[in-house]
């Protein structure tokens, strides 16, 4: 497969480090320091199915192509005000589009994990043109009163249109479950029949742990790969990794030991936004002039699970 168009949206409300302050036992330089984040963008008067639709119109204008030339929709979402409908769906319909949708849910290693998913599909003779949409909101998954956790998020969308090609050089998932680490619970409707306990918390995240797996599994991953490919590490032009915190970005980039301009990051602008980093990254590289045909990419990302993504793409713009 080759990604032949990319698009990003995010909420209209920037919340700066200095706004949580009005609320939080925190400050600007508590965040930044243990972060690298100064503001997130976060959903207010947003609904996050409109802003997924304004991403994949961006990537499909950028392919130059419309709704109906897709036969295939990926969604990657943790959580929406949905249940079902599939928010897949909601997007077809507000697309205009007429084809199959699925989403899926591999936290923030979705949007490698849809790749993957695409490529099959397209090896398959399955479709032809696949619209891959990641869109989340881990905001509304956070206690606002927890400074270690709600001050790490925000919002947004990314899309990418992926169709035939031979650019996916290698790909890599990884999931292993340690749920312990990394989870959120929400309550269901309750039935006469319920005896059992259940626990109902928003996003518990063991920050140590999650660093440690996170750095060690992405540069796992990388290496791997750039075996498989036989490419060394200075052969990539860009690692697209996972904006979750900027001292996980920089710990990675040291211990594969690559110059910093090779690493692009707007973590700092807009946390993490979960499975839609990576793409809305990448749009922001492609709108900005900074990628050339046959430029080598290594995606990698890492979320709860534990699930790990990683793959090499050459891009061919």
């Amino acid at each position: 497969m080759k990604i032949i168009g990319t698009g990003s949206a995010h909420p209209k409300c920037a919340v700066t480090n200095e706004m949580l302050e009005k609320f939080l036992d925190t400050s600007d330089e508590w965040i930044t320091e243990r972060t690298g984040i100064k503001e997130r963008c976060v959903i207010s008067s947003e609904k996050l199915e409109d802003l997924a639709v304004r991403a994949a119109n961006q990537a499909l204008e950028n392919a130059g192509m419309t709704a109906a030339d897709i036969d295939f929709i990926i969604c990657s979402n943790v959580v929406n005000e949905y249940v079902t409908p599939a928010l897949s769906c909601i997007i077809q319909g507000k697309l205009g589009a007429t084809c199959p949708t699925v989403d899926i849910n591999a936290a923030c290693a979705g949007f490698v994990f849809a790749m993957d998913i695409a490529e099959d599909k397209l090896k398959c003779k399955k479709a032809k043109n696949i619209l891959i949409v990641c869109a989340e909101e881990p905001s509304r998954m956070v206690s606002w009163q927890n400074r270690s956790t709600c001050v790490l998020f925000g919002d947004g969308a990314g899309a990418a249109v992926v169709t035939e090609g031979d650019e996916l050089k290698a790909i890599r998932l990884t999931t292993s479950s340690l749920t312990e680490v990394l989870y959120y619970q929400r309550a269901l409707e309750p039935t006469p029949y319920i005896d059992k306990e259940e626990n109902f918390e928003p996003l518990v995240m063991k920050g140590r742990e999650v660093f440690k797996h996170a750095v060690t599994n992405s540069c796992r991953d990388i290496r791997k790969l750039l075996n498989e490919t036989g490419l060394n590490a200075n052969d990539i032009k860009y690692y697209v990794l996972h904006q979750a915190n900027r001292r996980i970005i920089d710990s990675i980039r040291n211990f594969l030991g690559v110059d910093e301009e090779k690493v692009p990051h707007n973590v700092e602008r807009y946390g993490n936004i979960s499975s839609a980093a990576l793409p809305a990254l990448l749009d922001e590289l492609n709108r900005g002039g900074k990628l050339q045909k046959g430029d080598k990419l290594v995606f990698s990302a890492f979320g709860a699970g534990f699930t790990t993504a990683a793959c090499v793409i050459e891009w061919a713009k």
